[in-house]
């Protein structure tokens, strides 16, 4: 049983990456390959990581790219540390910065280095069609590989039929954001829509969810006073960090997910795909691997330049009133997500990078 090293980070915190790498961790793929973890969440630990790297048996090194400054400097040592282990290297990027980084934010003694180093690997994997010009002149074409996200089985509905002849009915269409509370994710321009659709007397037809970790005490305390000073406790909820139970609870009760989101590192969002699993309709950006993901029938795509809260707010009257365009969407994107963003389809797609590589 060939050995392959995961030189990546884990859960907690949970996020897009650690969580995307947990699913493949713990996958079926363990009955067929020896996986091995080094975990690189804390760079406290980075001696430690060394070391292990230096004493590593593998037939294969698994990594998961950084998109900052600083992380890229330590990740080339570590790449170039896994190079002179002489093994093949897979290297994963869970974002679409990475370039930008290199070619932009970077001095030219670290711009050489990453495109030598990134050079050597086996193969370089995005998260879609659009993200390829990441690595495109760093390796050859043939290297880089497209591996969508997926949305975990606990979390996709295997059939809406039932909640979306609810959704017929309801007086009440709910609304989800479910992501980290920065500003760049947009959840602002979500609290600017449900202050518009109150001043315009149609608050009493939505209710908007919002889910997700504040890291910065600053944005809790805008949060919490924008719907006080606006008197939005009557259309907007607030669950907390939600997992397991109460997260499948949340997906299967709302109706249109909203991410505005224009975050620098960016990728293909989990949140989405799930929403998208779950009967959902989907509002957000034409930002970073949005698009290979979010087509013209999903919902509405904004120019990450220009949100108009007023566009958006009148989407979601035109969905209100008219249930057979939202129920629409809302089919088409489970079709979708059953049966391109599935679990399965993810580690089949991994399976076959990793018995390329061996």
């Amino acid at each position: 049983m060939k050995k392959i090293t995961f030189v990546s980070q884990f859960p907690p915190p949970i996020h897009g990456l650690s969580k995307a790498v947990d699913t493949l961790y713990h996958s079926q793929l363990k009955n067929i390959f020896r996986f091995e973890a080094i975990d690189i969440t804390s760079n406290k630990s980075i001696f430690k990581t060394l070391w292990k790297l230096l004493i590593s048996s593998t037939d294969v090194f698994y990594f998961t790219i950084s998109q900052t400054k600083m992380g890229l400097w330590r990740d080339l040592v570590l790449m170039k540390l896994m190079e002179w282990k002489n093994k093949p290297l897979i290297i994963h990027l869970h974002g679409g910065y990475l370039r930008k980084l290199i070619d932009n934010d970077c001095n030219a003694l670290q711009r050489k280095l990453a495109y030598k180093v990134i050079g050597n690997a086996n193969s370089c994997i995005v998260l879609g069609n659009s993200l390829k010009y990441i690595f495109e002149g760093i390796v050859s074409d043939e290297r880089i590989k497209v591996v969508p996200n997926c949305a975990d089985d606990e979390y996709v509905m295997p059939n809406v039929t039932e909640k979306l002849h609810a959704l017929s009915r309801s007086n009440c269409i709910h609304i989800l954001y479910l992501s980290n509370f920065i500003v760049t994710k947009g959840y602002r321009e979500v609290l600017d829509v449900a202050k518009r659709l109150k001043e315009r007397g149609d608050g009493d037809k939505f209710m908007f969810h919002f889910a997700g970790i504040f890291f910065d005490e600053k944005e809790k305390m805008y949060f919490e006073s924008y719907i006080e000073n606006n008197k939005l406790q009557c259309v907007v909820n607030y669950h907390g960090i939600v997992s397991g139970e109460a997260k499948v609870a949340l997906l299967q009760q709302c109706n249109i997910f909203m991410l505005l989101t224009c975050y620098p590192n960016e990728g293909q969002p989990i949140s989405i795909l799930e929403a998208m699993g779950n009967g959902m309709a989907i509002v957000t950006t034409n930002h970073a691997g949005i698009p290979d993901i979010v087509q013209l029938e999903s919902g509405l795509v904004c120019s990450k330049e220009n949100i108009s809260i007023e566009t958006i707010t009148t989407f979601l009257l035109k969905c209100y009133e008219d249930r057979k365009i939202l129920i629409k969407m809302c089919m088409y994107n489970h079709k979708v997500a059953l049966q391109c963003y599935t679990q399965q389809q993810y580690i089949d797609n991994m399976k076959s990078i990793f018995i390329s590589a061996i």
